[in-house]
């Protein structure tokens, strides 16, 4: 699609200079681009790529390589092991790409800090470029490190190679860009943004089975409930999570007012139960 015809899609000039201003550049080096062409056609980020919000580029090392087998791994000195990614092919591949201003060379590795919301916001809002380096085998060769910015895992386990993390970090990223979620202020009242994890949802049928929505949700009054979701939310956070809860009693003792949602921007809730929708059943 040409940019002019997406541009007419759109029905505001806000819309448009989503379109046009900054997008967010992505460049993925992978031995395995294919890996990532239904998941970025999908849902919201599929939306957003087609929008122009941001903008994914799949660069293979193996294209770099210079000898007839297409190398792109070796044996490790000292012994052990499995193979090691060479560093010709990933240097070259990265040198390859443009470099915009504010651009962060990211390895997806287990040694690295653990992806997490403050970390998503970071990188959604400081910066234009994201090289994201896809490990595989035993790791990267060491001598890769001096192009890299910033060490980043999914977590404390091991897959093989570095292409799921770097879907997931695309995918928290790209949400947090302006226009890709149509409620903004949705993204307030998330798990993790307030260091509590988020309440129980509900939708119709009131009654399902013996399980009832609770009665304070149907009630229409909206301090009422914004207070009972703080609640659950504070209660879900020290049974399922107790570092965040604590992290939480922590933050709120220097500023507590920060962490409640008001109860004028809770979410509008469903109709009341007595009047009537074409969804009830």
């Amino acid at each position: 699609m040409d940019s002019a015809h997406a541009h007419r899609r759109l029905d505001t000039a806000a819309h448009r200079r989503l379109d046009v201003d900054n997008p967010l550049r992505f460049d993925v080096v992978t031995l395995f681009p294919d890996f990532f062409t239904s998941p970025l056609a999908a849902s919201l980020t599929g939306r957003a790529l087609k929008r122009q919000i941001a903008s994914v580029h799949l660069t293979n090392p193996r294209d770099f390589t210079t000898d007839k087998h297409h190398k792109v791994d070796d044996i490790p000195y000292g012994g052990g092991v499995g193979m090691v990614m060479k560093p010709e092919p990933i240097f070259a591949a990265i040198e390859s790409l443009p470099q915009l201003p504010r651009r962060e060379v990211v390895l997806l590795t287990p040694q690295g800090q653990t992806m997490d919301q403050p970390l998503f916001k970071e990188l959604a809002t400081q910066y234009d470029q994201l090289v994201l380096i896809c490990g595989h085998y035993e790791g990267v060769d060491e001598r890769v490190l001096n192009v890299v910015t910033r060490e980043v895992s999914l977590g404390d386990f091991v897959l093989t190679g570095g292409e799921i993390p770097a879907l997931a970090l695309i995918n928290g990223v790209i949400r947090l860009r302006p226009g890709t979620v149509g409620k903004a202020d949705s993204l307030k009242y998330e798990s993790f943004e307030t260091d509590l994890l988020d309440y129980p949802q509900y939708t119709r049928p009131t009654q399902f089975r013996d399980w009832a929505v609770p009665e304070v949700l149907r009630s229409g009054d909206h301090g009422a409930i914004a207070q009972w979701r703080h609640q659950q939310q504070i209660e879900r956070t020290q049974s399922r999570r107790p570092d965040l809860f604590e992290r939480w009693q922590a933050r709120a003792k220097t500023g507590p007012s920060q962490h409640r949602p008001s109860p004028h921007s809770a979410p509008q809730s469903l109709p009341h139960p007595s009047s009537h929708s074409p969804l009830d059943p």
